[in-house]
């Protein structure tokens, strides 16, 4: 009897921690399906670290804006590390306003592989474009001293499936003359269609 009371006093003294455990816990990571028509890639975006990043990809998710869009750049490094980019690919009817520079210095995200980061030109002129890191590229980090731009570029999230849909991507075929400057011969061809980008539904 008396062990039965001290289990049932135990218990009762842990259920308010444990509830409170159950209130404070930080809400899942919202997360967007990518279905292409090289796959489906689910990307985790992590709009506590990159606040004003994630908010900006998922406006775009959730205005349907990516819908119908591609994947058109490819982009090696070595023979299976680089990065695939899509979005918007500077669509005037698809452009939402430029958004504000969160480098990897300031939410403690890295280019890691699987890493999901915005494409810009000067820091706070990324808009709809995105790239996906296929292997580990920490030189888009910024602060590092092999970093290839000192404000580094905006990671906001990661793959958590479908890797092995943007590693077909960077090996899929590229036109020889599309594409100016340093992008000649990175434009994919035929483009990877982005059929529908939406948040995941909870099961």
């Amino acid at each position: 009897m008396l062990r039965r009371t001290l289990i049932g006093l135990t218990a009762a003294l842990l259920w308010p921690a444990l509830a409170l455990a159950q209130e404070t816990a930080p809400a899942p990571l919202p997360r967007v399906v990518l279905e292409t028509t090289a796959g489906r890639i689910v990307i985790e975006v992590n709009d506590r670290a990159a606040p004003i990043t994630g908010a900006n990809f998922l406006a775009y998710v959730d205005q349907h804006r990516f819908d119908g869009a591609s994947f058109y750049r490819a982009m090696k490094s070595g023979p299976e590390n680089g990065l695939v980019q899509g979005g918007a690919n500077n669509d005037p009817a698809r452009l939402l306003a430029p958004i504000a520079h969160e480098p990897t210095t300031e939410t403690g995200l890295s280019h890691v592989d699987g890493a999901v980061s915005m494409a810009r030109y000067d820091p706070g002129t990324a808009t709809g474009d995105f790239f996906i890191s296929v292997g580990a590229t920490p030189s888009y980090d910024a602060g590092r001293p092999f970093s290839i731009d000192a404000y580094g570029f905006a990671v906001f999230g990661k793959v958590v499936e479908g890797m092995d849909v943007a590693r077909a991507m960077l090996n899929a075929p590229t036109s020889p003359t599309e594409g100016e400057g340093f992008m000649r011969g990175q434009m994919l061809e035929p483009r990877i269609t982005i059929v529908s980008a939406k948040r995941e539904t909870a099961p």
